[in-house]
Parts: C-alpha cells; sequence; structure tokens
C-alpha cells in the first residue's frame, strides 16, 4: 500500500513528549537518537510507530551494538509522480511487536524503547531512513552520505501528507541479508595494450592448442593432387 504520509516514530503523529538529542549528520551520525523529555530511561518501554504503511523486511536481536531492530520497507509517491521506495530503521529497541513479512499501517505499534544489547545506552530510539535499499545490516559497505540517507526529521517534514491511494504496489523484497549477497565484487582483469598494426591472440589452452598442431601437421604432410589437363590448359 502506498504511504499516505510519514509520521514521527514516537510521540506519534508529532513526537510529542520527545526530542532529539543527537541528529543526523553524513560521514557521522546516521540517524536520529529519539529521548523522552523526562531524561535518563524515563522512556524505557515507550512504544515506537511506524513511521508510515510498509512492510517488515527485518526484524530480530541482532547484538552488535543494535540489540532488537525492525526495518520497514515504505512505498510512497514522490512529487515528481514517480513512485519510490525507502527503508525506516528503529534500533536499541526493548521489545519487537512485528515480524518479518507483516504489513504495517501508518501508527502501528512495532516496537517498545530500549537500552540496547547488555543495558549498554540510556533508552533511546535510533531511528534511520535509508534511500539505499541494500543496506540491511551492513552499513560498512555503502557510502554514509546523502547518497545512501535521508536526514530523517526533514524527510518527514517534506512528506507528512501525501495524496490517498487505494491501490497496492509490487514492493522489492530480498535487497538485503545478513551475508548481504547483492555486493558485487570484481578482480581487476589485465587487458595487454593494443598498438597499431598488432594482432593480439588469446592464448590457447594446453590441449587444445596440441589438437590444432597434430591437424596442422597432418595437413602439412598430406601430399598435394596433380592438376588435371583440363586445370593445366586453362591455368586453374
Amino acid at each position: 500500500m502506498l504511504a499516505d504520509g510519514f509520521d514521527y516514530p514516537v510521540g506519534k503523529p508529532n513526537g510529542a513528549g520527545y526530542y532529539v538529542y543527537r541528529g543526523f549528520s553524513s560521514n557521522g551520525h546516521l540517524g536520529e537518537d529519539w529521548n523522552g523529555n523526562g531524561g535518563g530511561d524515563t522512556d524505557e518501554g515507550d512504544p515506537v510507530y511506524s513511521t508510515a504503511h510498509g512492510v517488515v523486511l527485518f526484524a530480530e536481536d541482532y547484538r552488535k551494538g543494535w540489540g532488537n531492530v525492525v526495518i520497514i520497507r515504505h512505498a510512497y509517491r514522490e512529487k515528481t509522480g514517480q513512485i519510490a521506495f525507502i527503508d525506516s530503521l528503529y534500533g536499541h529497541l526493548k521489545v519487537r511487536s512485528v515480524k518479518v513479512g507483516q504489513q504495517v499501517t501508518r501508527g502501528q505499534l512495532v516496537g517498545t524503547i530500549g537500552c540496547g544489547p547488555g543495558r549498554m545506552y540510556a533508552a533511546h530510539l535510533h531511528y534511520e531512513i535509508r534511500r539505499d535499499l541494500r543496506v540491511g545490516m551492513r552499513r560498512e559497505l555503502y557510502p554514509k552520505t546523502y547518497e545512501t540517507y535521508h536526514s530523517p526529521r526533514y524527510f518527514m517534514d517534506s512528506n507528512r501528507s501525501l495524496r490517498m491511494e487505494n491501490r497496492r504496489v509490487r514492493v522489492p523484497i530480498n535487497t538485503f541479508l545478513k551475508s548481504n549477497p547483492n555486493r558485487v565484487t570484481t578482480a581487476t582483469i589485465d587487458v595487454p595494450e593494443l598498438t597499431s598494426g598488432t594482432t593480439v591472440r588469446p592464448a590457447v589452452p594446453a590441449n587444445v592448442e596440441s589438437v590444432i598442431q597434430a591437424e596442422t601437421n597432418i595437413e602439412a604432410a598430406t601430399p598435394k593432387k596433380s592438376k588435371s589437363l583440363f586445370e593445366k590448359l586453362f591455368g586453374n
């Protein structure tokens, strides 16, 4: 279902009772840390909501400084009229309330605010919006810039209210996994330098070369056929 707008992920719809302690910065902090106005761990267990209609593509305890994470993919129509996709990420959750493949609506509960794995942080929600659908949990593989990410509040404020369209769209899935199979690596290929009048021939495997040489030897050993009287008279 196309998103009809994007709300804030806490204090729905406008973030009431919360503030951004740490914002987005290119090549720095790639999301926003939302905290309750009470400070400390007073917001632990508070509800976290889906920012828009979408489908859950990731929901698990990733540990590694992340803890419980949910990633939701959203389809929306840009001002140009084109349909585009973004991923929203909700990190350090205390509990997850959705599962992979589940369709969610704008403002639906996806989990609660937590302190990360082993309570390594003060309670807060780490929230990201990704333009690049390949990132998943492998942020180190992609540019930490606006090429890959949106500044969350700027994106949400720019798309708070979108035209209601009661239609379904095909959403790309399997664009990321833990092992990130979509990452393509290429080896360096050495190409011989060409000069004018030079013919570069490919290297021929030894077994093929031996067959070619054998056929050449047979042809060389075969006596030439004598010309007929007709060929001698007409010079053919």
